[in-house]
């Protein structure tokens, strides 16, 4: 029941962007910029975003370090089959599907697991954040109220990135605390159990305390980012739009940032939405706007879905193990 409810609570958020996305757009003037597209430039951008998902796959290496060994190329499959699951089931079960897949064939802790991707998902967001800063210069008339606001948000979200830093540097620090915590309020019938995940969870933490990993980890994160920013220019371009870089990072930060909200699958309609925020505060026609968006989002969608598909089959994996990795991690 509360699958379903969270299902449909995800499709009207979904509803209601993707209103606000397509408001008086009109169709005809849409498929005509459709047809104009030059679609030779959508390989490298599709090019772009598998070398997004390979460092990915070598951030996550560095950060299940203190949980278990595991190569960029054994995560690579791992990563591509969390995104599909991501784009075809709600609720972002692919996260979950990721850490079902460790457990499953390296008897890697699901706790621990979660920890590793929670840390990716603060990385990411403080990275998008940056990104929508980075791009105010190129949005004209920018009123003063809103930039003010993004700047004491993104201090707000560097501020909980670097205590999040801190508590996983001290995670054993932490574990003990919360033991103790447990102890004092639960009968040890059912502390003892949530004693053994909050360690588990702390194990999967403890890879931001040496310097050099958390350096390699920032790094790596921007780079993804930067790299998937290659992938909105060559969309640009295949729409023959000029637009500086920094404007692009506003877009791609906007309509990640979107997709934070609950939605459905794919994140239809949130990250839309985004996109033509940030499309439109550029400067560029609505129904043209919309067209890149759209066309972005297929190059998104598609390449990595049927990716995933195919790696999925080669693992033996069934779509019986997507709602298995939800109850395993629940």
């Amino acid at each position: 029941m509360n699958r379903r409810w969270l299902f449909w609570v995800g499709v009207a958020v979904s509803a209601v962007f993707l209103y606000f996305a397509l408001q008086g757009l009109h169709l005809d003037k849409l498929v005509e910029d459709l047809r104009r597209t030059n679609l030779a430039w959508l390989l490298p951008g599709i090019g772009a975003y598998f070398v997004s998902v390979g460092l990915r796959a070598m951030r996550w290496s560095c950060l299940l370090k203190s949980v278990t060994a595991l190569t960029p190329q054994q995560l690579y499959s791992v990563v591509v089959i969390g995104y599909m699951g991501n784009n075809v089931y709600p609720a972002r079960i692919g996260e979950l599907l990721r850490a079902y897949i460790l457990r499953r064939n390296y008897q890697t802790p699901i706790p621990s697991t979660l920890a590793t991707i929670l840390i990716e998902r603060a990385m990411d967001s403080a990275v998008m954040l940056g990104f929508v800063v980075a791009g105010l210069p190129a949005v004209a008339g920018l009123d003063a109220a809103v930039e003010r606001g993004l700047a004491l948000l993104g201090a707000a979200l560097v501020v909980a990135l670097a205590g999040m830093i801190w508590l996983a540097a001290r995670a054993e620090a932490a574990g003990d605390l919360a033991d103790r915590i447990l102890d004092c309020l639960l009968p040890q019938r059912l502390s003892l159990p949530l004693q053994g995940v909050v360690h588990r969870f702390a194990q999967g933490a403890q890879s931001l305390r040496r310097p050099n990993d958390l350096a390699f980890v920032v790094a790596t994160t921007v780079a993804v980012w930067l790299f998937e920013t290659v992938k909105y220019w060559c969309v640009a371009q295949a729409f023959s739009l000029t637009l500086p870089i920094n404007g692009l990072m506003l877009v791609n930060g906007l309509s990640n940032l979107f997709t934070i909200l609950p939605g459905a699958p794919g994140a239809i309609g949130t990250f839309d939405a985004g996109g033509v925020l940030g499309m439109t505060a550029l400067g560029v026609e609505r129904s043209l706007a919309v067209a890149y968006v759209l066309v972005l989002h297929a190059v998104l969608w598609f390449p990595v879905t049927t990716l995933g598909l195919v790696l999925m089959v080669r693992e033996g994996l069934r779509w019986t193990d997507l709602r298995q990795a939800e109850t395993s991690a629940a």
